[in-house]
């Protein structure tokens, strides 16, 4: 387990909602929904009253804290040599590109790649000018 919260590794704590703010509040009732046994369509609708962006972004980034979780309990199996490309079976293979350092896309082991792509993510998150953390700040921005 202790491999599992290795800072070098690919896996990250949860981001968290700061309690009382509403993104807080969205959280708590889309995980309310999600763990009720509720429809699906029904846990991701829009609740009336709420802004479209704010509702996606919870999701969003709840879909990234549940990805990270699993991802971290096997990323341990999966190492460069065990795992020398990001496929998705044997027809599909995934490169990587970001302009920056990787301008044309790259194969990769997947161990590189998911650490490349949780730390990509991670950034979207982050950026206040995607995700606002202020009530209303992202009314006009579309995610």
């Amino acid at each position: 387990l202790k491999q599992v919260f290795n800072k070098d590794k690919t896996f990250r704590p949860k981001r968290k909602f700061e309690p009382g703010t509403q993104r807080f509040e969205l959280h708590k009732r889309a995980q309310a929904s999600l763990n009720s046994g509720v429809d699906l369509k029904a846990a991701v609708q829009l609740p009336s009253g709420e802004d479209q962006n704010d509702w996606v972004a919870v999701h969003v980034v709840d879909f990234f804290n549940r990805i990270n979780l699993i991802y971290g309990t096997i990323c341990e199996f999966c190492t460069e040599r065990t795992c020398p490309v990001m496929s998705g079976g044997p027809k599909y293979e995934y490169r990587w590109q970001d302009d920056m350092k990787y301008k044309k896309p790259t194969a990769l082991p997947a161990p590189q790649y998911m650490n490349l792509l949780m730390d990509w993510i991670e950034v979207q998150i982050n950026n206040e000018d995607i995700f606002p953390t202020s009530v209303g700040k992202c009314r006009d921005k579309v995610l």
